[in-house]
């Protein structure tokens, strides 16, 4: 949907500019406008704005049916289809008037896509999640190529806890962007708080989280913010070694999944990150970024990594050890 969103936008301002630079033609044919300087431009930009509108509109109307009850799915589309129709006639008119006082049909393909633009930016602003898990895919699917292992073991629908090991600077990018569901992540404060990285963190509804010898009040109104997260439903991921390898190596998994399934039962489900360890957002040789470039690029960009999702583990079963052990044998024979 964002991807549909930008193109609808990016190629009706081009169709704006190719037309205003295209020659007008008057009894041509088809083969005579195909012949003429700049045609093919706006071929492609017509082509390009309808990929796009179909790439927005598709994935809308599956995400319309899978998030509604399903007593309401058909009642909701046929409110969706009449509120289109409302809209389509409403902007015909709107069209009509433009039109009417002066503008040119390239103006008006200029206006509509300016009009897209900042409607796309309000629902950005509403609701975010759509954009950040679209940037999500992008910046992961361009450092690395990334595959997803049974991802369908996360629930559709309803409250889980997400366990994963903690591997680099990155781990819970590439979760967002393999997962069919938003995740509201714990992280470490420190983290979170990363100039550039917390307007990104902050939007996608994050939990900030502090150890208790540290600040309690943070860790208090964290574990308050998880368990209205999984109240209401959503899910939530953490990382139970509270840290990022420094050796690529599982650390003990602390008591801090358990404790929350004991406040709030719902299933735990482990996962495991592979091949990010010894890329450049790793821990590999000391200190992050300590090292230089070329030794951060051991294994070099668009290197294989993989997300591994295990079977849940009801509340009452989960103990840190056994997560321990059910993380490890996902991870397989990593590093």
């Amino acid at each position: 949907m964002p991807l549909g969103s930008i193109g609808m936008t990016v190629f009706a301002v081009d169709l704006y500019f190719a037309s205003v630079a295209f020659a007008p033609m008057e009894g041509a044919t088809v083969m005579q406008f195909l012949a003429a300087p700049g045609a093919w431009r706006i071929v492609a930009d017509l082509a390009l704005l309808s990929l796009a509108a179909g790439l927005y509109s598709v994935p809308l109307y599956a995400l319309i049916q899978s998030r509604a009850e399903r007593s309401r799915v058909a009642r909701i589309v046929a409110a969706n289809n009449i509120l289109n129709a409302v809209f389509m006639v409403a902007a015909s008119l709107v069209a009509t008037g433009l039109l009417a006082a002066g503008l040119t049909i390239p103006q008006l393909f200029l206006v509509t896509a300016l009009m897209n633009a900042a409607v796309a930016l309000y629902i950005y602003r509403l609701v975010p999640e759509f954009l950040l898990r679209f940037l999500a895919w992008v910046i992961t699917h361009t450092l690395y190529r990334v595959r997803a292992v049974d991802t369908d073991r996360i629930p559709a629908e309803g409250a889980a806890v997400l366990a994963c090991n903690h591997v680099s600077f990155v781990d819970a990018v590439v979760i967002m962007g393999e997962s069919p569901r938003p995740i509201r992540f714990v992280m470490d404060h420190r983290i979170f708080r990363l100039p550039l990285a917390n307007w990104f963190f902050r939007n996608a509804r994050a939990i900030a989280i502090a150890p208790a010898k540290e600040d309690p009040r943070m860790l208090d109104r964290a574990n308050e913010r998880i368990d209205a997260a999984l109240a209401d439903g959503d899910l939530v991921c953490i990382f139970p070694e509270g840290r990022i390898t420094y050796d690529g190596e599982l650390s003990p998994f602390r008591q801090g999944v358990r404790k929350i399934v004991e406040r709030v039962p719902v299933p735990v489900i482990p996962m495991a990150l592979r091949g990010l360890w010894g890329s450049f957002f790793s821990r590999y040789g000391g200190a992050a970024f300590s090292r230089p470039v070329e030794a951060r690029l051991r294994r070099g960009l668009r290197s294989r990594v993989e997300l591994v999702v295990g079977e849940p583990l009801p509340a009452e079963e989960v103990t840190p050890e056994l997560l321990m052990a059910r993380v490890a044998a996902l991870r397989g024979d990593e590093p």
